[in-house]
């Protein structure tokens, strides 16, 4: 063990920036040294210590406190204290206590601290050694940025994920399906990129709704601090442009459109990568184009990468499709017409690999096809394929590939061509609707909600709570009673009817629930969620608003309640999906209840016959609401029975009809490409 005395001279090992130390006392146990340079004091453990004494040796130059310096030529020790003896600037003798010497002396240099003798322990430096090599060999590795999300790795979003970070400056649709993870995915580009160098700042555009959703995502899953933007936070900054002040700013597009002040402060600020979610929102037409889609076309224009992220790249037309494709590579897609008559020469070879991929082998129309797309130089490769070499197969397909019109700029995975699924079962509930809501003033006995209307009225109080009649909350109690060893997400429309069924379940029958909604904080959310995760101690029941269909992924549940329904297809696509997304393990079972003769009744008959929404995916479901719209909202609240009929009869062949369309147009080549074949 090293021996102390007051006014020894040493040097942190861990601080060395504190300057040249002095021991003040030694306390049992204890060491106090002082800092003089910088006024601080330490208190060390007297056996480990990270400290080194400071002695020099003949040769070398020190410096006196008030400044002068003297060339050492001789060390003396008097009672633990060290004595340099030497000459100064002017070759005079002097004598130079080591209690005297300068406080700012500091080892900047490697070269400074051997030569002082401040040399670490070995296990130290083996330590430090291991450290850079694992760090060195970490920032090798082809995972890099990729493999530290907190989510399942999962095949497809892996390499649409490195297939895009790897690039300088990326601009690229990512359009895979519902459930199949655009936000991870996007997620590992945005980590990637910041992590290898290629962007420093980014800047995220939602829908003002899933803003939360964002948030939590980067912060949960990917330990990213991003700074999440609205009027107020604008407004209270003190910054002179208050988006210089954040690496990462996640804004809402509706609040941006509005405010060109904020507008203005965006983009002075500067970006490396720009990701727009929901991008089919963004509507344009040749003839003119929205607020939020100029927005987005100016900062595209100035920002070097650009992700669009969406689930229905073509479901609104080819002019939707190609309005996105446009903000992209604006020179590459400059005119819709010769965009249209290219998609169509595309339609053949995917239909030729898609023989290949089914077959193994090509007809003569379909090798005619590809020899026509290729010219001369792929004859060769293309009679290797059809005399059975497997390996030919893979180059031609990645030639195709790499010549495909959009093969850069679109990734697009469909649940017909990514694997893991569950099926879906359908449980539904007719229930008789009470007195109390026909007898609703009218119009809104009529309602799709009406224990929200029923509850609104003036002369109804806390006594005369809805829950107490209406019999899905009874069907409710008597379902978790069955399910009581399952996990049970519940969703409705409005935070109100959540809170209320919390209620109903607690007072009624002691069933362990827990809320979620949009009145909560994103801390209480998070603890909501969590308790009903817990496998243990949680709670059976986790009830939502629609907002618990936005951003939470609750696949470790297999059972979803659909206390109402939404008003459009899209929503109770969200509702689904927090449950139905690749990696759930057990079948999806759907029980939705409602009441018999009512607008409930119809919707649910509309979603079911004429949408198909509740068996599988609808793709066609936002073009079928558009289209029959208004003649169905009329038709929940009144209407002929026969006459509703023929609607529902009418929409559902017409689904049959655009689904067939896109299941008839389904690129093999942009799957394959998306995938990572």
């Amino acid at each position: 063990m090293a021996q102390y005395e007051p006014g020894q001279r040493w040097i942190s090992d861990s601080e060395a920036e504190l300057g040249l130390g002095t021991v003040l006392m030694q306390d049992g146990r204890m060491l106090t040294v002082l800092y003089p340079a910088t006024g601080e004091t330490r208190q060390y453990a007297l056996r480990n210590a990270p400290l080194t004494r400071v002695r020099f040796s003949p040769g070398d130059e020190i410096t006196h406190f008030e400044g002068w310096k003297l060339t050492v030529q001789e060390v003396d020790d008097v009672d633990g204290l060290l004595v340099y003896h030497g000459l100064n600037a002017q070759h005079e003798s002097v004598t130079l206590p080591e209690t005297q010497l300068s406080n700012f002396i500091q080892f900047r240099l490697a070269s400074d601290r051997l030569f002082a003798g401040q040399i670490d322990p070995l296990p130290w430096f083996a330590l430090r050694y291991h450290t850079l090599d694992y760090t060195s060999r970490q920032l090798q590795s082809t995972l890099w940025g990729l493999g530290g999300v907190r989510a399942q790795p999962i095949a497809h979003q892996l390499h649409i994920a490195r297939e895009v970070a790897d690039r300088i400056a990326p601009r690229v649709l990512l359009a895979d399906e519902v459930g199949l993870g655009k936000t991870i995915e996007a997620g590992l580009v945005i980590h990637r990129q910041l992590l290898s160098g290629r962007a420093n700042r980014v800047l995220i555009l939602v829908p003002e709704n899933l803003q939360h959703q964002w948030l939590v995502e980067m912060r949960r899953r990917f330990n990213l601090d991003v700074a999440l933007f609205d009027e107020e936070r604008f407004i209270e900054s003190d910054a002179s442009n208050p988006f210089e002040d954040c690496q990462l700013a996640l804004v809402a597009l509706e609040w941006l459109c509005e405010d060109e002040k904020a507008q203005d402060a965006l983009f002075a600020a500067g970006w490396d990568l720009l990701v727009v979610d929901e991008a089919h929102h963004l509507v344009w037409h040749p003839e003119h184009a929205s607020a939020e889609y100029a927005l987005v076309e100016q900062l595209a224009e100035v920002i070097p990468g650009v992700l669009l992220l969406t689930a229905t790249p073509e479901q609104l037309g080819q002019d939707s499709h190609f309005a996105r494709l446009r903000l992209l590579d604006p020179n590459r897609f400059h005119d819709l017409a010769a965009f249209r008559a290219e998609s169509e020469h595309y339609k053949p070879i995917a239909e030729a690999v898609q023989e290949l991929l089914d077959k193994g082998s090509l007809s003569a129309a379909a090798h005619k096809t590809i020899h026509d797309f290729l010219g001369d130089g792929g004859e060769e490769l293309l009679n290797a394929v059809n005399n059975g070499d497997n390996e030919a197969s893979a180059r031609l397909v990645r030639e195709l590939l790499d010549r495909h019109g959009t093969g850069r700029l679109l990734f697009r995975n469909t649940r017909a061509a990514v694997q893991g699924f569950p099926d879906r079962e359908l449980h539904p509930y007719p229930l008789a609707s009470p007195d109390e809501y026909m007898e609703l003033p009218i119009g809104e006995h009529a309602d799709l909600y009406p224990e929200v209307s029923y509850q609104a009225q003036p002369d109804v109080d806390e006594e005369q709570r809805w829950w107490k009649f209406d019999p899905r909350v009874e069907w409710l109690i008597d379902t978790l009673k069955m399910l009581k060893k399952f996990k049970v997400l519940v969703i409705c429309a409005h935070a109100e009817t959540a809170m209320d069924l919390e209620d109903a379940l607690r007072v009624r029958k002691g069933i362990p629930a827990t809320v979620f909604h949009e009145g909560m904080s994103i801390l209480e959310r998070d603890r909501a969620a969590a308790y009903f995760a817990d496998e243990e101690f949680g709670a059976q029941v986790l009830i939502c608003s629609e907002i618990g269909s936005e951003g939470r992924n609750f696949q470790f549940a297999h059972h979803l309640v659909l206390f109402d329904l939404p008003a459009h297809p899209d929503l109770l696509e969200q509702r689904i999906g927090r449950l139905d997304r690749i990696g759930q393990k057990h079948r999806i079972q759907l029980h939705v209840p409602y009441l018999e003769n009512s607008p409930q009744e119809r919707l649910f008959q509309w979603y079911h016959q004429a949408l198909n929404a509740f068996l599988a995916t609808c793709p066609t479901g936002n073009a079928l609401q558009h289209q029959f719209g208004s003649r169905l909202l009329p038709m929940l609240e009144s209407g002929d029975d026969g006459e509703w009929q023929a609607l529902v009869d009418e929409a559902k062949t017409e689904r049959l009809r655009l689904e067939g369309e896109l299941h008839a147009g389904r690129d093999r080549l942009l799957e394959l490409n998306s995938g990572g074949a």
